[in-house]
C-alpha cells in the first residue's frame, strides 16, 4: 500500500527513509514542518526497534526471552506493545498471536529480511501449533511480563502499526497540523486532514508508483493497513513462504487472499483486521463483517470482495 502526496488541491510535503526493515514516510501540509516531522518519526522508530526487535541482541524483547520462566520488568513502550499484541490476539480469537516467534524462525525468518534473502534457502524444519497467547502473562501494576521457557515472541506487525499511531499523534501535537505516517503500508493519520481527506493508494507493494496502484481511497482519521502474502516472502527448502503465520499450524497462512486492506479507528486496529483475514482464509469476509471494519480482499484468482462499505468503484 502506498500513499499519494497531494490531493489535487493542496500541496503536501513528504519525507521518506529506510527504517525497521521498511520504508517510513511522513506527509504534512506545512513544508516548514517536514524536517521536524521526519525527525520525530525517526526517533519513534528507533525507540520501537530497541524495545521490540527480535533481531537485535540488545533489545528489551530479547531480555524477556532470556528471562523466560520468570517475570521480567520492562519499559513502558515494550509493555504497551505487549498489551497491544495481547489485545490483538484476544480480538481475533488467536489468529494474530504474539507467540509465533519460534514458528517464524523455523520458516527461516530469523534475521532481517535482506539477510534472509541473501543466503541460501534454509532446510525445512518441523512445524506445529504455537504455544498460544494465553501463555503471555502481563502484570500491569509491576509492569512485568512472563513467558514460559522455550517460547519466543514476535510482535511484528502490531508493533509497527503501534509505532505509526504513536508517531502520527506525536507529530500532530508537535506541529499543530495534520499528518500522515506510513510504515511499509501501515498508515496512521492525525490532526486536521487536507480537503477531501488523505489519499491512499492500495497495492501489494508499498513502493508501487501512484499511477500503478489498484485503487485510491481517502481517509480522514484513524488508520488503514494492508497485508499481502507475496510481500516479505522467501524460500524455505523448496517452497516459497511468507511472514504471516497461522498459529494453528505454525506454518505460513494459506495464500487464499493475496492482499487484504482494512480501515480502523487506529492503524493497529486496521492492521489486526488485515492480518487476521489472511489467517482466516475463506471465512474472512464473514468474520470481518462482525468486526465492523471496512475491508477489501483480493483472492488468489483475482476476485475482489468488499466488506462493510469499502468503496468498490473508486479506482486509480
Amino acid at each position: 500500500m502506498t500513499s499519494t502526496t497531494c490531493d489535487g488541491k493542496q500541496p503536501l510535503s513528504a519525507r521518506s527513509f529506510k527504517a525497521i526493515g521498511t520504508t517510513a514516510t511522513v506527509v504534512v501540509g506545512d513544508p516548514a514542518a517536514a524536517h521536524a516531522a521526519a525527525s520525530a518519526l525517526a526517533e519513534e522508530l528507533r525507540a520501537i526497534d530497541l524495545a521490540c526487535s527480535r533481531f537485535r541482541a540488545d533489545s528489551e524483547l530479547q531480555a524477556v526471552h532470556a528471562g523466560a520462566g520468570r517475570p521480567v520488568r520492562v519499559g513502558a513502550l515494550l509493555f504497551e506493545a505487549l498489551e497491544t499484541a495481547l489485545d490483538a490476539a484476544v480480538r481475533t480469537g488467536g489468529a494474530v498471536d504474539p507467540t509465533v516467534g519460534n514458528a517464524i524462525g523455523a520458516l527461516g525468518y530469523d534475521a532481517d529480511l535482506d539477510e534472509v534473502l541473501a543466503r541460501p534457502p534454509s532446510p525445512p524444519r518441523a512445524l506445529g501449533p504455537v504455544a498460544g497467547y494465553q501463555h503471555l502473562q502481563l502484570d500491569v501494576r509491576e509492569r512485568t511480563v512472563r513467558i514460559p521457557q522455550g517460547v519466543r515472541l514476535d510482535l511484528g506487525s502490531t508493533a509497527k502499526a503501534l509505532a505509526a499511531d504513536r508517531a502520527a499523534a506525536r507529530i500532530a501535537r508537535d506541529i499543530g497540523g495534520g499528518v500522515l505516517v506510513s510504515l511499509g503500508g501501515d498508515v496512521a493519520v492525525a490532526g486536521p486532514p487536507p480537503p477531501g481527506g488523505w489519499a491512499v493508494g492500495i497495492a501489494r507493494e508499498s513502493s508501487t508508483p501512484v499511477e500503478d496502484v489498484d485503487q485510491v481511497v481517502a481517509i480522514n482519521r484513524g488508520g488503514l493497513a494492508s497485508s499481502a502474502t507475496s510481500v516479505r516472502a522467501w524460500r524455505s527448502g523448496a517452497r516459497q513462504v511468507h511472514h504471516i503465520v497461522d498459529p494453528r499450524t505454525g506454518d505460513c497462512a494459506d495464500p487464499y487472499w493475496v492482499l487484504v486492506s482494512a480501515t480502523g479507528a487506529s492503524c493497529v486496529e486496521a492492521n489486526v483486521a488485515a492480518t487476521a483475514a489472511i489467517v482466516w482464509g475463506e471465512e474472512a469476509p464473514e468474520r470481518l463483517a462482525r468486526l465492523g471494519q471496512s475491508a477489501r480482499l483480493v483472492r488468489y484468482d483475482g476476485d475482489i470482495v468488499s466488506v462493510n462499505g469499502w468503496p468498490c468503484e473508486v479506482t486509480a
